[in-house]
């Protein structure tokens, strides 16, 4: 059970869409408005657990399409997550409304994220700790997960918003805006060479 605890922790620590966009999101809307993002990525980060606990994920990429077809929605959705980070605040056209990221985008966002899937498949068909109740132990796992997860991305979102109430400059504001999205997009390029 450490060795799953500690396997969540360095899965869900590392950058990748989902506390960079969440980091993103801080820095460019601030906190409050960001936490209505970060319960909608735990929402779908456990819908992502959920399927690949329950076998739906692998019944769904057996269908030989299914898999290119998710992959292209996951770049389009975090190019446009990582457009909507850089171009805040900026006057561009799609962005003047200034809506910050809510719960809906949060969920879409982890549901086609493939480090979501990649993180559940090996948490949920690793770490075996209860080999006579596997009930149990799915169980205890998303409690785990949870407990991780939620602490971990709010600082991730705390950070970023700490760079949002600096009140820094527009351009410098501009520039971590755009060095946020620009880190999303370099973790969308590694999933695809991959």
């Amino acid at each position: 059970m450490i060795s799953f605890a500690l396997a969540v922790f360095l899965l869900v620590a590392t950058p990748g869409p989902g506390n960079l966009s969440a980091a993103g999101v801080g820095a460019a809307f601030g906190f409050r408005p960001g936490l209505s993002y970060v319960l909608g990525l735990g929402l779908g980060a456990n819908l992502v657990c959920v399927a690949v606990a329950t076998g739906l994920a692998a019944t769904v990429f057996a269908i030989p399409y299914v898999r290119p077809v998710l992959l292209i929605l996951s770049v389009a959705y975090l190019t446009y997550l990582a457009a909507r980070i850089a171009f805040t605040g900026s006057g561009v056209a799609f962005t003047a409304t200034e809506r910050h990221l809510g719960v809906i985008d949060g969920i879409i966002m982890m549901t086609i994220n493939p480090k979501a899937y990649a993180i559940a498949t090996t948490l949920f068909t690793g770490f075996a700790f209860m080999p006579s109740d596997v009930t149990a132990e799915v169980l205890i796992k998303f409690a785990i997960f949870n407990a991780i997860w939620i602490p971990v991305h709010l600082i991730w979102l705390a950070v970023g918003a700490w760079l949002h109430r600096l009140d820094l400059p527009i351009r410098t504001q501009r520039i971590i805006n755009v060095g946020m999205a620009a880190a999303m997009l370099v973790v969308v390029a590694l999933a695809l060479l991959n």
